[in-house]
């Protein structure tokens, strides 16, 4: 370097102060949020208190960190739940910026961590804890040490590399596809390719971090998969359900736009026109094709993809960061509209909508009075015993009831399945199936249809005029406790 050239300003503090400025403002208006707890994260909170190593439909890590922070916090509120979100979307962000740092320059470092952490996908994440935000930063570090194995061969970084996309693995398995994507980098981009060595540790350690996983699915009727099947649907019987469905694909597709941003998934598609950014993209494109491959057989969901976009911000801010200024403002200018306009809306949300229509939040609101009206129902029937067979309705009422004084009572909750659902429909039913009860138990019901058995007594059903449950009102029965017996159908 010669005396008169500046060396070049470290990335970290500006990256910083951007990523931290809407991490507050996130966690400052979040006690604020109206929009109520959702029947996810009270699932996820239930798994939390009955630690284990699996559960019916998600690894296990969400559970044990909402289980960790609402211990040290001693509250298990709203706040508490969601504010872990926040902070894992802020590390994640100045994760990838620091790989950006490497493969590019300071600019492009400090563009991809204020981008990531405006994305659309990051602002819905932020104010719901998901197994994607809790997988995000593992993946992320992944990338990283990947990234050390080939440049340096390094022994170390694959063991690491291995082990964090293990852990990614343990919060959601689409932390599998990391597998599929550095091997396809490794065929096709000549440098991305590894020793066999460092690829057979990484895959010992990745072994090694999941191997309670696999195990608890082997005891457990390999549950999590049999639930992932599910949502796969076509997979179990793919001459009878799989069918070319292109209007899923077009929803699918469409929602990406909203998901990543219309101005970054440009840039990442343009990157692979213009073939830029190649090893990147192989951690990023695969994951975006099987998603649609999935969606044009079957259907998906808008996050099912979101894997593509730890690695494919990179790829797209240096793309679109070559359209100029006003192109990078712009994304930027859209992604941080978004997440202003979506904290505000959490605010607002009870009494949030277009004209005379429906609450645009209403999935959102309406549980805590459903939970409350029930807990009032048990006790003006003098009962103690709750049984649903709605998985809305139990995830709230485990998550506001269970265990705790309502009305001066303790309330028994428990789960109910008809007989020809087959397998478990749910973590309430597989872990919390109703046994039978000595005494009248409070029958809430998603079906019109009456209990199988004498005695049961029609209560006037909880039909909310608005919320979450405008749509699905719920039927109300007294019921005896040894109402349904085996081998007896409602």
């Amino acid at each position: 370097m010669s005396a008169s050239a500046k060396p070049e300003r470290p990335w970290f503090g500006t990256a910083f102060a951007v990523v931290a400025a809407l991490v507050i403002f996130r966690l400052a208006l979040l006690p604020l949020a109206r929009a109520e707890v959702f029947v996810d994260e009270a699932q996820y909170w239930l798994w939390g208190q009955e630690l284990a190593f699996g559960y019916y439909s998600k690894p296990p890590m969400i559970g044990w960190l909402l289980r960790a922070v609402t211990e040290l916090a001693g509250s298990d509120s709203a706040f508490w739940l969601r504010a872990p979100a926040v902070l894992l979307h802020g590390v994640t962000a100045l994760l990838l910026a620091g790989l950006a740092n490497e493969l590019a320059d300071r600019r492009t470092a400090i563009l991809v961590a204020a981008s990531y952490i405006t994305l659309p996908l990051v602002a819905v994440g932020s104010f719901l804890i998901s197994t994607d935000t809790v997988m995000f930063p593992f993946l992320a570090g992944a990338l990283w040490a990947w990234v050390r194995v080939i440049r340096e061969q390094s022994r170390g970084a694959a063991l690491l590399a291995g082990a964090l996309v293990g852990l990614a693995v343990m919060s959601k398995y689409a932390g599998l596809y990391y597998v599929l994507c550095a091997g396809l980098a490794a065929v096709f981009v000549p440098g991305a390719r590894v020793r066999w060595s460092d690829a057979g540790l990484a895959l010992g350690a990745l072994l090694v971090v999941i191997s309670p996983n696999i195990i608890w699915n082997i005891q457990n009727g390999l549950s999590t998969l049999e639930h992932t099947m599910d949502n796969a649907d076509w997979v179990r019987d793919p001459g009878a359900r799989a069918r070319l469905n292109w209007a899923a694909l077009g929803e699918f597709a469409g929602s990406q736009f909203v998901v990543f941003g219309p101005v970054l998934l440009v840039g990442l598609l343009w990157s692979a026109v213009k073939r830029r950014s190649a090893m990147l993209l192989w951690f990023a494109l695969p994951i975006l094709l099987l998603v649609c491959g999935q969606a044009l057989l079957s259907k998906a969901y808008a996050n099912w993809a979101a894997a593509a976009y730890l690695a494919g911000t990179i790829a797209a801010v240096i793309t679109v960061r070559g359209w100029g200024r006003w192109a990078m403002g712009a994304s930027l200018a859209l992604g941080a509209g978004f997440a202003v306009v979506l904290v505000l809306a959490t605010v607002f949300a009870p009494v949030l909508r277009l004209g005379d229509g429906p609450l645009l939040m209403e999935r959102y609101l309406g549980r805590i009075a459903m939970s409350a009206t029930i807990a009032a129902r048990a006790e003006a029937e003098g009962v103690t015993v709750v049984v649903a067979d709605d998985r809305d309705v139990l995830a709230d009422l485990f998550y506001r009831i269970r265990g705790r004084s309502v009305a001066g009572k303790i309330m028994g909750l428990e789960a109910y399945a008809r007989p020809e659902r087959g397998r478990p429909p749910n973590h309430y039913v597989q872990s919390h199936a109703f046994a039978g009860s000595p005494g009248d138990v409070l029958y809430v019901s998603r079906s019109a249809a009456p209990p199988a058995c004498e005695g049961a007594v029609a209560l006037a059903p909880i039909a909310p005029g608005e919320g979450a449950f405008r749509r699905r009102p719920q039927t109300v029965w007294r019921v005896p406790g040894d109402c349904w017996k085996e081998g007896a159908r409602p």
